[in-house]
């Protein structure tokens, strides 16, 4: 018996021992049964020993190979730890298309830090990064709406006024009642075309503070752009909490009222892999990092829940 197949053959063994019968292992190593139950027997001939007993409860092992056994399992177990290492050196690409707000205000603060634990893993993000754009379908999508198919949801915003700091003072020699009347309010531009982004309309009539106008003022395509013009004090804006989180952190924005006067946003972020990344080891990583990170941002936003709001 050559190497090769002495390898395939204790493999052979080892899985179907684990698994518990040669179908179950026939199904992992991509096989049939027949092959299986062949690379088992070339070994019992070249070892001139049975080393498999079959019983109700599924495959045992012969006395002969219980002595070997643990031996058989630590070597593979070494050899799965080999490839991974080898596996996870290896320089791979993952694309992602993502909301543009979504991946410059909540996905790059984050990303140096896995970026540094894996240096091997590159990006294109949006058709921009450390490698080219390549055609067809990305490996994942990260989109603002329903959770359909195979898409998970990440985490749900809140959405609550932000402003700069001086604004605060302007806020405090105003009107007392109505401390937003007249003050200068920033739009998105999906808040005012789509019913599933809420903006300064929704949020005054569910916590006032302000009179008329509520619809009046700049809008702006992209969050970013209109966040830039909050960190120069030009307005108040309504924008997901966690969309803001760094600003709020180094102090570049403030939030004008208690962080429970908030709207939940009526859909998530999603995110969406494609079939051909689901067993991408290096995906896979960056997949529950991603899935880890989204679960702090839930706790976050969790903390600025409304008494009685869902």
């Amino acid at each position: 018996m050559n190497a090769a197949s002495h390898l395939k053959s204790l493999q052979a063994l080892e899985m179907a021992l684990r698994l518990g019968s040669l179908s179950a292992a026939a199904g992992r190593l991509g096989i049939t049964p027949a092959a299986v139950g062949q690379r088992v027997r070339a070994l019992e001939l070249y070892l001139g020993t049975d080393l498999l007993l079959r019983g109700r409860s599924g495959l045992q092992p012969t006395p002969e190979l219980s002595m070997a056994l643990g031996d058989l399992a630590s070597a593979f177990a070494a050899l799965d730890r080999v490839t991974e290492t080898l596996d996870f050196q290896r320089v791979t690409e993952i694309h992602i298309v993502a909301d543009p707000d979504w991946t410059e205000l909540w996905l790059m603060p984050r990303l140096a830090r896995f970026r540094a634990a894996h240096p091997n893993i590159r990006f294109c993000i949006n058709g921009a990064g450390d490698v080219p754009m390549r055609l067809g379908a990305p490996d994942c999508r990260i989109t603002y709406g329903p959770a359909t198919g195979s898409g998970e949801e990440l985490y749900r915003d809140r959405l609550l006024p932000v402003t700069g700091p001086d604004n605060l003072r302007r806020m405090a020699d105003w009107d007392a009642q109505m401390p937003l009347e007249g003050m200068p309010l920033l739009h998105l531009e999906a808040q005012r075309d789509n019913p599933d982004c809420p903006g300064w309309p929704e949020w005054i009539d569910r916590f006032g503070h302000r009179r008329q106008g509520t619809g009046r003022g700049v809008h702006y395509r992209h969050a970013r752009l209109a966040l830039e013009a909050v960190r120069l004090n030009v307005g108040f804006l309504v924008c997901g909490l966690s969309l803001v989180a760094d600003d709020l952190a180094q102090g570049r924005i403030v939030l004008p009222y208690p962080v429970d006067q908030n709207l939940a946003a009526p859909l998530p972020y999603v995110l969406t892999i494609a079939p051909h990344a689901t067993h991408r080891p290096q995906f896979a990583r960056f997949a529950d990092w991603l899935r880890a990170e989204a679960a702090e941002t839930r706790q976050t936003l969790g903390t600025a829940t409304p008494s009685g709001a869902a």
